[in-house]
């Protein structure tokens, strides 16, 4: 089966005659021949049609650290890719050339779920990572992988923007084992102006997550200059996350690059990624990181009891490991929230490109 004929999941015919997608809130209605706005979810001869099923547009193998998730194996190695468009309309996007992408020659690599599966476990990697662009809108792909990793005892993670209706997401997260979900902002505003999209979906996804399912994910938050790094927001998503998710879930403050429409803006400073972090820390959450920036103090995890320095982080590279295997504080017996096993030694900050055997291929 090509990738222009697997079938799309979750979606109606309307009583005009447009078909609606149900994936996401954007919920578009589609004639024949139109796509949705994520470019990849076509109406073709009365049925939706994901046109990126088994195609890729490249594969990497990254620290865990990098999707980012400091609490999930950490040191591990990760399979990750991504496929092309995007359901939200970011003007800051990092992967602009990916997730804006309306040219299908942009995927590069194809490979069925079985051949990325069976190269996660050739190259030792712990998990595969659904990333580069959101997940949602490939998400029958990525389940079809997530099936063939567990059946070779590899998780399965998705980095997202958390952004789809409650059907398709009880069924993805089924299938996950982990996720990063950025949380872009904590103000409609932002959402609608900046995104294209709404904050409550995204919100609806955490509490989905933390109240309803076994997964382990940690919160991204980028912060641009002037636009949701005032001390008020970042206190009103810490509030909101130590009410409504506890403090244990882990909480990444990441430093914004001027990019795609919005290369007029100054990088992040440093000195705002440890406000937030320290106002975070102040409300009760356990574990608050400051991200794409080398700060030892802001990417290190310390013991929620005693205070001990667990694991000792620089940018992407650890630096010293105490967690015991049962996920553990050595000093003081504290749990540390996560997913943790007997650490030999950390995959280390490199990224590698990988090629996937086509003879595997879709």
């Amino acid at each position: 089966m090509s990738a222009r004929e697997y079938p799309g999941r979750w979606w109606h015919m309307l009583e005009d005659g447009r078909m609606q997608c149900d994936l996401c809130p954007r919920d578009c209605r589609l004639h024949e021949g139109q796509r949705g706005a994520c470019f990849v979810r076509q109406r073709i001869g009365g049925e939706m049609v994901l046109t990126t099923y088994g195609r890729s547009s490249g594969f990497c193998i990254d620290p865990v650290e990098k999707k980012p998730l400091n609490h999930f194996y950490p040191g591990s190695s990760i399979l990750s890719f991504g496929t092309a468009g995007c359901n939200l309309a970011c003007k800051f996007c990092q992967n602009w050339d990916i997730s804006k992408s309306r040219e299908m020659d942009t995927l590069m690599d194809q490979a069925s779920p079985e051949a990325i599966a069976q190269a996660a476990a050739a190259n030792g990697c712990k998990s595969v990572a659904f990333t580069y662009n959101d997940p949602v809108i490939f998400a029958e792909y990525a389940m079809d992988v997530a099936d063939a990793c567990h059946a070779r005892d590899i998780k399965a993670v998705a980095v997202t923007a958390g952004y789809m209706h409650d059907q398709p997401r009880r069924e993805f997260y089924t299938k996950m084992d982990a996720a990063n979900v950025d949380l872009k902002a904590f103000t409609d505003e932002f959402y609608f102006k900046l995104c294209g999209a709404r904050l409550k979906p995204v919100l609806d996804t955490l509490v989905y997550l933390k109240h309803e399912t076994d997964v382990w994910f940690e919160i991204t938050t980028l912060l641009i200059p002037g636009k949701n790094d005032s001390s008020e927001e970042i206190l009103a998503e810490s509030r909101w996350i130590m009410k409504e998710l506890g403090p244990d879930v882990p909480l990444h403050f990441t430093a914004f690059h001027p990019d795609y429409k919005m290369d007029d803006l100054p990088p992040t400073p440093p000195a705002t990624l440890t406000r937030a972090r320290k106002i975070a820390l102040d409300e009760g959450l356990h574990y608050v990181y400051t991200g794409n920036v080398h700060d030892e103090t802001g990417g290190s995890t310390c013991c929620s009891g005693c205070g001990a320095p667990l694991i000792v982080r620089d940018w992407y590279r650890i630096d010293d490991y105490r967690v015991t295997p049962d996920g553990k504080c050595p000093d003081c017996g504290a749990a540390v929230a996560g997913r943790f096993e007997t650490f030999k030694r950390a995959f280390g900050p490199r990224r590698i490109p990988i090629a996937i055997n086509r003879t595997h291929a879709v």
